[in-house]
């Protein structure tokens, strides 16, 4: 008997500020985080994208990508995409774009990855406050240029 359906193994998952395809198709990712550093919150960040591979799978599937609050129940931001894999030594690249993702709280944050409702990976996302450094009071202001 031949199988019809094998759940893909989630091959890579890296969340970074940028995902870019190059004409011959190859990807490269810019900004790989591993924790975030702002300077306040609540902020907005720009662009978060999580870069999915699935591989050594076959059929059809849905993929859902979840950005988990630090209360570990509040859904900040959820994608969901179909693909398919017609050979399990095939591969599909998913990305999820997340604009304009609002950061409420410090704390960690989760990514989830899941397909077809079965959890491949949950990964921390630390959110640090880091407040800019404070203006050096013992300095003298600079001088005015010459006349």
């Amino acid at each position: 008997m031949q199988a019809t359906r094998i759940l893909p193994d989630l091959q890579a998952s890296l969340l970074c500020e940028e995902v870019r395809q190059e004409v011959n198709g190859n990807f490269f990712l810019i900004g790989v985080l591993g924790l975030v550093r702002v300077p306040q919150v609540p902020i907005t960040a720009f662009k978060l994208c999580v870069f999915n591979r699935w591989t050594a799978g076959l059929g059809a599937f849905l993929e859902n990508v979840r950005l988990i609050a630090p209360d570990q129940t509040t859904v900040v931001r959820q994608s969901q995409v179909k693909f398919a894999l017609q050979d399990p030594a095939h591969h599909a690249t998913n990305v999820t774009v997340f604009n304009q993702v609002e950061i409420a709280n410090s704390g960690v944050y989760y990514v989830e990855v899941l397909v077809d409702d079965v959890m491949k990976l949950r990964f921390p996302l630390p959110v640090i406050v880091v407040p800019p450094p404070p203006a050096n009071p013992g300095s003298a202001p600079p001088a005015p240029p010459p006349q």
